[in-house]
């Protein structure tokens, strides 16, 4: 027993679980859901927009939910010796490498990897940047236990880590940015994807960093739909924010991004 309830290690629980995380929500907030695999560039002018947009007070705060086509990201901290294989062999596999400006160092996101871009006002949900990181573990702590699977933390290492083979493997990457008291960047938390692309670089900075997935864990296929719905869930309790969506008409004139489907949760 836990905070989220009886996990039954067989199977996910029922979406009517997680009801009980629901608290009364005092924000309103935007929920969006891009099909993808998107590429990063797209998704890091879509992030800057709406970042934009949430500095004027022209938008809610914003939780964007997305699947990346294969891309290396290198944060602040990454150092010639975190990109293993170098550029040019990671860009010869088939990936993009990108330099951002958020936190960390060095990690992949590819299609059947779930990312999240909060954009949010932080002072309403944490005290700091550290206390918002515990927020976004939390979130996907209690998704991964719906799934029957223990996340936990491991200090000074930001993110998700589980018990696998008798060690510790990385199963969800953070880093974020707070630009002007917004959020920006987010979290990605490996669903059901090759893994094999995070062999070719140090993930995260860490030496023999081994890296698993929500479908290699249960030895079975996972939906990300349903991950992201889970996740969106359990955010919406855990920062009282209720969600709504624009409708995909909306959001192809309003975002100008490339052709997307809204999450079809119905609002907390």
């Amino acid at each position: 027993m836990n905070a989220f309830g009886h996990i039954r290690q067989d199977s996910p629980l029922p979406k009517e679980a997680a009801a009980p995380l629901i608290a009364q929500h005092t924000h309103p907030g935007l929920l969006i859901q891009l099909s993808g695999p998107v590429p990063y560039q797209e998704a890091w002018a879509l992030q800057q927009r709406l970042h934009d947009e949430r500095l004027a007070g022209t938008r809610p705060d914003i939780l964007l939910l997305l699947e990346h086509q294969p891309v290396y990201t290198m944060g602040r901290r990454t150092e010639s010796a975190h990109i293993g294989l170098g550029e040019t062999a990671l860009r010869q596999r088939g990936a993009t490498v990108q330099t951002v400006n958020r936190g960390g160092s060095i990690t992949y996101h590819g299609p059947g990897q779930l990312v999240g871009y909060p954009i949010l006002q932080l002072s309403r949900y944490a005290q700091g940047p550290k206390a918002y990181v515990r927020l976004l573990e939390d979130v996907l702590i209690g998704t991964l236990a719906l799934w029957g699977v223990e996340g936990h933390r491991v200090e000074k290492n930001p993110g998700v880590w589980v018990r696998f083979d008798q060690r510790e493997a990385k199963i969800a990457s953070i880093g974020i940015r707070i630009d002007r008291g917004i959020t920006l960047h987010g979290f990605a938390l490996n669903v059901d994807l090759d893994l094999t692309p995070f062999s070719h670089i140090m993930p995260c900075g860490l030496a023999e960093c081994r890296t698993t997935s929500l479908a290699e864990l249960r030895h079975t296929s996972v939906s990300i739909t349903q991950v992201a719905e889970q996740i969106a869930e359990i955010f919406s309790g855990l920062f009282k924010i209720s969600w709504t969506h624009l409708s995909a008409e909306e959001m192809e004139s309003e975002l100008e991004v490339r052709p997307f489907t809204c999450s079809d949760m119905k609002e907390a």
